[in-house]
């Protein structure tokens, strides 16, 4: 390794810190997980339905000589969450100083017509709500220097496309929520939210058509959908100490899609 890159890599090392990531059994929260493993961290990977990718990535954390834990729950039920962050300190000790919040959805694609009250509360515990209970639940193992990250979306900025209101409003409520938490948490804790534009993951595989992606990502100047790990390592940067003077920020990563 050449001395800039050793240096670069220095700058974000995590040795000693433990990081919590919620929703990291696939995609940008796998992708999460592992970066900030390589950087260092002591990793806890919660999962609801992936367990196949959290045990995969534990595995090869560990194989690289890293610390890593899976933890199954729910993070729209509060004793899941709560779960979590006790298997976290039984493993890795009473401190955490990273939370990593990846979970989140579209769930269906439906207009304001189509949609019930409950659909509505649905989206807005899961996007939303679950980001609040996760906070909540870190605070009284978080000190200074922690730093909490979220996962908003372009949707939040723009409205979102077809039939999805929803779940435009609760990243757009992920972003609000990022900017008051960072004045309230301040100045020992940083938190900040990651709004990803068409990144290549399951969400698009599922809601988004082909002919759609092909288009969005030969309309960025960089013509191309985004990657797991580019998120990743906005992540690992936000998490790492060479971000000290961010906070209360809503990061684009859209590949130049749109200019906030």
């Amino acid at each position: 390794m050449s001395e800039i890159a050793t240096q670069i890599s220095g700058e974000l090392d995590l040795s000693g810190k433990v990081a919590v990531v919620m929703g990291g059994g696939r995609d940008i929260g796998r992708a999460s997980a592992l970066a900030l493993a390589q950087a260092g961290a002591a990793v806890t990977i919660n999962y609801h339905q992936s367990s196949s990718g959290a045990e995969s990535a534990v595995s090869e954390i560990r194989e690289q000589g890293g610390e890593a834990i899976a933890v199954r729950g729910d993070v729209t039920q509060p004793d899941d969450v709560d779960a979590v962050i006790e298997n976290t300190v039984v493993a890795h000790g009473p401190q955490i100083d990273i939370l990593v919040h990846v979970t989140g959805g579209l769930v269906a694609r439906k207009t304001l017509s189509e949609m019930d009250i409950d659909f509505w509360e649905s989206v807005m515990a899961l996007n939303t709500t679950s980001f609040v209970r996760a906070i909540k639940a870190v605070l009284p193992h978080m000190g200074g220097g922690g730093s909490i990250i979220g996962l908003a979306s372009q949707a939040g900025r723009d409205g979102g496309g077809p039939g999805a209101v929803a779940y435009a409003a609760s990243k757009g409520a992920v972003m609000t929520l990022t900017r008051g938490a960072a004045k309230e948490l301040g100045p020992d804790i940083r938190v900040n939210s990651i709004c990803p534009g068409m990144i290549d993951t399951d969400f698009h595989n599922t809601f988004t058509k082909d002919a759609v992606r092909e288009h969005v990502a030969n309309a960025t100047p960089l013509k191309r959908e985004g990657t797991s790990e580019d998120v990743a390592n906005l992540v690992r940067f936000l998490a790492s100490d060479k971000a000290a003077f961010i906070t209360g920020a809503n990061l684009d990563i859209n590949g130049g899609m749109l200019f906030s």
